[in-house]
């Protein structure tokens, strides 16, 4: 991959800024206990994050990817989960090694980013703003901000309009198959980060642009502002 310089450069949550599963995997094992069921532990968590808060309950719940839980046992098991994750949202999430200085050399060089996640506006604002994040962004779309979240391109096509820039001149810094597909869908640039969540699977398999192991690997492919 060519270096080159997009207008907008949009970016992922959960998996890609800040490892949240500690946090999540918290609030799962909690909401099972108090339904008397049995705690899932962070590794299957980690596994299941990616697709929003509503996704992870019924995974949970079910113990598998797909199957759906008892209706009246999620809508229950959901209002446990929302509450314990507005008390725990970052208590225990960590930004990732790396994730600053790339920001910084972004800001640095003239970049204006977004954030986009799955994840509802209420518990994307605090993470953002508890780990100093919030100030690096022009735009944040949440995953309650459109009708339809990630793989859908809604999100991205979105971001791009209220940048006011086209997405054949913007870039996704982004961890799953699922950034893979929305920008694909909505005609962005993709990067991927090869540490995040992709549901055990090797983000190489769905062929992005570029897989780096760190923001701090940035400017090997974007261009500094006083790059022709």
């Amino acid at each position: 991959m060519e270096k080159f310089r997009p207008d907008f450069v949009l970016i992922d949550l959960d998996g890609t800024l800040v490892d949240s599963v500690p946090d999540l995997a918290y609030c799962v094992d909690e909401m099972m206990k108090a339904l008397g069921l049995p705690e899932r532990g962070e590794a299957a968590v980690r596994n299941w994050v990616g697709n929003g808060v509503p996704k992870l309950v019924a995974r949970a719940l079910t113990n598998s990817m797909e199957d759906e839980p008892d209706p009246v046992l999620y809508k229950k098991a959901l209002a446990i989960f929302e509450d314990l994750y507005r008390e725990n949202t970052s208590q225990r999430s960590r930004v990732y090694p790396g994730v600053f200085e790339g920001l910084d050399w972004m800001r640095d060089n003239g970049y204006r980013l977004g954030c986009v996640t799955n994840k509802a506006e209420q518990f994307t604002l605090k993470l953002l703003e508890d780990k100093d994040l919030r100030p690096y962004f022009e735009v944040v779309v949440s995953g309650d901000t459109c009708a339809n979240k990630k793989p859908d391109p809604e999100p991205l096509l979105y971001a791009a309009e209220q940048m006011g820039v086209t997405p054949d001149h913007a870039l996704m810094l982004g961890d799953s198959k699922s950034d893979v597909k929305a920008a694909r869908a909505a005609g962005y640039h993709i990067i991927c980060v090869s540490y995040g969540y992709n549901h055990g699977e090797d983000i190489r398999n769905y062929q992005p642009d570029a897989v780096i192991d760190s923001f701090a690997e940035l400017p090997d492919y974007l261009k500094a502002k006083d790059e022709a």
